[in-house]
């Protein structure tokens, strides 16, 4: 344990006071929003890129590399200067931040939340009308990176007229599903695993049964639009909903993906007039087949 403490003897840790500790995390605190600001951007990169000169020239001093020195201590001065250009528009939307009124982030992430369901539903809507198939799947704890990953990426805002649009019949997306990812077109022409409970096979389709199948595995929450009815359906926790509206699809959506709350298999706990028609059946209780 020697050498540890000869490590962290430079540091001086017995005069360590209150001072020093609110220091230390206001500095972690700017650097984690900072990294959050540019989290995605190009700027990243160049942040990466500054980071491992910073690195060189520490290992430049530490082995006596003179010519590496020599190129750092010239250009050292124009350092903040190139740092000032190459992120003018990430110190901008940085002032900006701390410029904005910091109680409305209380509720931005609802508000988007809400702007993605309303965008499902309206597309859930349109495409059953026209009797045209599809399954949006909605992420929620569990990754669903694999089925990403072996889908065609797309990383896009989620708006209605892009999944009309993946979903048409002469795409080359319309196979599969889509996944939604933090409020992200993640990607399309996902394919997703059959349920392998025997007594669907009679009442459902290959769609409805491959968003069961994943909802069995996962805690994702499945769009199923049926091209043969002109259905919408839910599936989560390995059970599918009735079908449903538009209203009801987003009653229903955001009361398990806003408020969080799950809808028990015979109950919807405190249920409402308008709720009922919502609640979670056995999936043996459908009779007929749908595709």
């Amino acid at each position: 344990m020697q050498w540890f403490f000869d490590l962290i003897e430079p540091l001086n840790l017995g005069h360590f006071t209150l001072r020093d500790l609110v220091d230390i995390i206001l500095v972690a605190v700017g650097v984690y929003f900072l990294l959050v600001i540019i989290q995605g951007t190009r700027a990243m990169r160049v942040a990466l890129g500054l980071i491992f000169l910073l690195l060189l020239s520490s290992l430049s001093r530490t082995y006596q590399l003179s010519t590496v020195q020599w190129l750092f201590a010239n250009f050292s001065a124009y350092l903040v200067i190139a740092i000032i250009i190459l992120f003018q528009s990430e110190i901008r939307r940085a002032l900006a931040q701390f410029g904005k009124n910091p109680f409305r982030k209380i509720n931005y992430k609802k508000d988007e939340n809400l702007r993605t369901l309303e965008e499902i539903c309206l597309a859930a809507s349109l495409l059953a009308s026209k009797r045209i198939g599809g399954i949006i799947v909605l992420e929620r704890e569990q990754g669903l990176r694999n089925y990403v990953e072996a889908g065609r990426k797309i990383d896009s805002e989620v708006n209605y007229d892009l999944l009309l649009s993946i979903f048409h019949p002469s795409s080359p997306l319309h196979d599969g599903a889509a996944i939604i990812h933090d409020n992200r077109l993640a990607a399309a022409s996902c394919f997703l695993p059959l349920t392998s409970n025997p007594t669907l096979s009679g009442k459902f389709g290959t769609r409805h049964r491959a968003a069961i199948g994943l909802t069995e595995e996962t805690d994702a929450v499945a769009v199923i639009i049926s091209e043969e009815r002109g259905e919408i359906r839910v599936s989560q926790l390995g059970k599918i909903s009735r079908p449903l509206n538009g209203k009801g699809l987003m009653a229903l959506l955001t009361r398990l993906l806003v408020e969080a709350k799950r809808i028990p298999k015979g109950d919807v706990g405190g249920r409402t007039v308008e709720m009922v028609a919502y609640e979670f059946p056995a999936v043996g209780d459908s009779t007929k087949k749908t595709k």
